[in-house]
């Protein structure tokens, strides 16, 4: 029961919080919660190819991640969501190129200059804003920060825990110098974080 759980709550990629599978699943087998969660994640991993992540130790937070072996960067994606998953990767490639942390204006002229307009709707994408600023952060691909003191408001944008879980700063230096035509060395300093 826990398994389907975990599957069924997966597909929008929105962390698992403990409480929701003590109170949907595991309900009067608390004492037991240990080994019903050690057995799920068994069957996941020899079943599905999938393994269980902690993201949150706070608020026991769990995402599941693909140990499969992927033809394409690090993502196991449905078809309806390459799209998304390539723009998600665009924006991974500019923050960690930019220092691991960018302003949101800056995010936002980056994707203008991709053809991306936040606030308008995409042909592919949809409501871009919307997909960066709830769909990616909900989903802990991105984590935003505000910065204080700042009026209007800012924000800075980082990789979020399940960003860091399904991809490596590795590969996404690998993918900008394949865009870039150059040897990851070319950047000494992102070459250097990515293979510490």
């Amino acid at each position: 029961e826990l398994v389907q759980f975990l599957l069924v709550k997966d597909q929008k990629k929105i962390p698992i919080k403990r409480k929701d599978m003590l109170k949907n699943v595991i309900r009067e087998y608390r004492d037991a919660y240990m080994e019903i969660v050690s057995q799920a994640g068994r069957i996941l991993q020899e079943t599905f190819g999938l393994r269980m992540v902690e993201i949150d130790p706070k608020l026991h937070s769990y995402i599941l991640i693909s140990s499969l072996p992927c033809a394409e960067a690090n993502h196991p994606c449905r078809a309806k969501e390459k799209e998304k998953m390539g723009l998600l990767i665009v924006i991974l490639s500019f923050i960690f190129m930019k220092g691991n942390a960018v302003k949101d204006s800056a995010l936002w002229e980056f994707l203008r200059w991709l053809r991306v307009h936040p606030g308008e709707q995409h042909e592919i994408f949809g409501d871009v804003q919307k997909l960066v600023t709830e769909e990616f952060v909900r989903q802990k691909y991105l984590k935003i920060t505000p910065i204080p003191l700042t009026d209007p408001p800012q924000f800075s944008y980082q990789w979020g825990p399940r960003a860091a879980q399904e991809t490596s700063k590795e590969d996404i230096l690998n993918f900008v110098a394949k865009v870039q035509g150059k040897n990851p060395k070319f950047w000494t300093s992102q070459h250097n974080e990515a293979t510490a």
